[in-house]
């Protein structure tokens, strides 16, 4: 008995190396801590009555943007145990195996569990405010889009102490990530981690393309609409026509792995190509999922910090609504080097440069809107011009990517890493830093510390042109990617070790951003938001005080202009009267909290963990889990209430604002 216990622990835990003994023990102790901290202050309740069972929008994007935060640490420290393999030739820090599992799960991570819920928090808490609405469309759907994309990301980091982590790439190509090359349960991890993420994720597509199209404000025509708005129907109009493609990818890999199919086995019939197509089908829409809604965000930041109108309003709106359309159309550059044939890699070459025409329409807009503007540089300013340079980088070397002769030899080789990475952290990352601190105090009621901030930006800053630069001739001297480990003589351990230090600066600035946010909580007396619009903005979310009542707006807002509110500050300043609009308050209807979204995210949790061990016994029970929380849901028909006047009044008078 006691023998097929340690057999079954010794399969089932990952064993043998101390750097995972090591995140056993850290995952033990702050799981300790926190189950500590809530029973000590009596906060369980609490804890499920405001945030496990919250619809409100507001909420469930700040519990995204923690996710994100937490998957940065993740992902980025897996970069750093990389790039400290990679510092110095014949380097044995970590062994093949490990090193394959670590930059596997880093892309998954950093684009899937990072990117996607750093931008989906942002939608949510910022698209309703901008819009003049009081909640999403969908609240239910909202709160259990978060809890499975939270369940699908925690399966995912279970592999790395339970039963192994996935090692085929991020992308997970086959032969690599079929059953004869890949027994384990680490891809199967994998599948079902992403899957029931997904899942979320086209949720969230769908109820925010509803909410924008079907809640703005009266008097908000769509050429009326603030920019980011604009860039979040852009992302996800993409979002619904891109994940099911994933998500009929990955099951089509689970049945070959899981029923014996062979949809992408040579040797049964099947075709790896196929699987590539479909994959990056999905993957080129979703580089331009995450960085559309950055495209939103420095289009509001630019605006508010040079205190001038958007240049190119109209043509911001049209660029990015042909880059959704024109991101279906190049993911075949992906692969110039499978021998698709010159008309094929000429119409994708072909594509691929015109999609960098609408892209450079709105660093141009950007550029005139600061031309002869009354800039300020304050944080959120700060990380939208670090944006452009680096963007056009990352922009012209993709420009290089397209043409099919050069790609040949570029495609295989760390130029390609750092024209990703410059993409990917200058133009996503970037970006949402930038959405984070402007939106801070309206989701917090403080503002951060502007010294520790800048600190920050300019380690990120410094950290990522030092690692990112020496790539792009390492993979010019013939560097190619995945690679363990090289030898003295290829003459790459010079670059390779600033490209390290660079790393490391970036992991300090992220520590720089941990402590000015734990700075700002400790002194947030101190730096509180008395006026609801720190930044002297132009939308409406700045109309109302911070933070925002759980309602919103006491009244909904009339809207007549672009920049409404930007427009009524003026119409003040001038004497002229408020819009006629009814100041008289009714009763607000929202919507009841609901503990169903988490309880069926935990079933598809059990699901998914069923089907990567073959556990019908688990994964049979987690489905029918589901199953009952739909039903019961069904039936529910106490999901709204009304809020009344007079605690409309209270609340109102107690932030001393009436909203208009």
């Amino acid at each position: 008995m006691w023998e097929n216990v340690k057999s079954f622990a010794s399969g089932f835990f990952v064993t043998g190396d101390p750097l995972i003994y090591g995140a056993d023990v850290s995952i033990v102790l702050t799981l300790l801590a926190v189950l500590f901290v809530l029973t000590y202050f009596k906060r369980w309740g609490w804890l499920w009555r405001e945030w496990l069972t919250t619809v409100d929008h507001k909420k469930i994007g700040i519990m995204y943007i923690l996710s994100a935060f937490l998957m940065l640490f993740r992902g980025g420290v897996d970069a750093l145990l990389m790039r400290a393999q990679l510092a110095v030739p014949e380097f044995h820090f970590l062994q093949p195996d490990h090193y394959n599992e670590i930059f596997t799960t880093h892309g998954v991570i950093m684009i899937l569990f990072m990117a996607m819920p750093f931008m989906f928090g942002l939608f949510n808490v910022m698209v309703p405010l901008q819009i003049g609405a009081r909640d999403v469309a969908y609240p239910f759907l909202n709160a259990l889009s978060f809890w499975l994309f939270f369940a699908g990301a925690m399966l995912f980091n279970l592999s790395f102490v339970i039963g192994g982590s996935p090692d085929a790439g991020w992308l997970a190509y086959p032969p690599y990530s079929e059953l004869m090359y890949n027994p384990g349960v680490g891809q199967d991890f994998y599948i079902w981690g992403i899957q029931i993420s997904g899942i979320g994720s086209l949720m969230t597509g769908i109820n925010f393309i509803v909410t924008i199209l079907k809640m703005r404000a009266p008097g908000m025509k769509l050429m009326k609409m603030p920019l980011f708005p604009w860039s979040v129907l852009s992302s996800c109009i993409a979002i619904i026509f891109s994940f099911p493609i994933l998500t009929a990818t990955l099951a089509l890999l689970f049945l070959d792995r899981y029923a014996g199919a062979h949809f992408f086995t040579l040797d049964g019939g099947g075709n790896p190509m196929m699987y590539i197509n479909l994959i990056w089908m999905w993957g080129h829409p979703e580089v331009y999922i995450i960085v559309l809604p950055a495209f939103g965000i420095f289009s509001e930041v630019v605006a508010t910090f040079s205190r001038k109108k958007l240049f190119g309003y109209n043509s911001m709106v049209y660029a990015m609504m042909i880059i959704s359309i024109l991101s279906f159309l190049v993911w075949a550059h992906h692969f110039f080097t499978m021998g698709s044939g010159a008309d094929v890699n000429t119409f994708f070459a072909l594509t691929t440069m015109l999609i960098a025409i609408p892209t450079g329409v709105k660093v141009f807009n950007w550029l005139f809107t600061m031309f002869r503007g009354k800039i300020t540089f304050e944080t959120p300013m700060l990380w939208t011009i670090g944006f452009i340079p680096c963007f056009v980088t990352g922009g012209m070397t993709g420009v290089l990517l397209s043409v099919a002769p050069a790609d040949f030899q570029f495609h295989n080789s760390y130029f390609l890493i750092a024209h990703f990475h410059h993409v990917i952290i200058g133009g996503v990352v970037f970006g949402y830093f930038a959405g984070l601190y402007y939106w801070w105090p309206k989701l917090f009621g403080f503002k951060l510390n502007e010294s520790i901030g800048k600190w920050a930006f300019w380690l990120w800053n410094i950290g990522f042109y030092v690692c990112f630069m020496p790539q792009y001739v390492l993979g010019l001297m013939g560097m190619t990617r995945r690679v363990v480990t090289y030898s003295w003589d290829k003459g790459w351990w010079e670059l390779n070790l600033v490209s390290t230090i660079g790393a490391v600066l970036m992991g300090i600035a992220f520590l720089f951003q941990v402590w000015q946010i734990a700075h700002g909580l400790k002194h947030r007396q101190n730096h509180m938001d008395l006026t609801g619009d720190p930044w002297n903005g132009r939308t409406l979310e700045w109309s109302i005080p911070s933070p925002a009542p759980h309602y919103n707006f006491a009244v909904l807002p009339q809207v007549s202009e672009l920049d409404e509110w930007w427009e009524e500050k003026i119409r003040r300043e001038q004497g002229q009267a408020v819009q006629a609009v009814s100041k008289k308050l009714e009763p607000i209807h929202m919507p009841n909290n609901s503990g169903i979204p988490i309880i069926m995210a935990g079933f598809f949790f059990l699901t998914g963990f069923g089907f990567v061990f073959h556990w019908l016994w688990l994964a049979i029970p987690g489905l029918a889990g589901v199953a009952v929380c739909m039903l019961v849901h069904s039936f529910n028909y106490n999901t709204d209430y009304y809020i009344p006047v007079d605690e409309i009044e209270r609340t109102e008078a107690a932030i001393r604002k009436v909203t208009r």
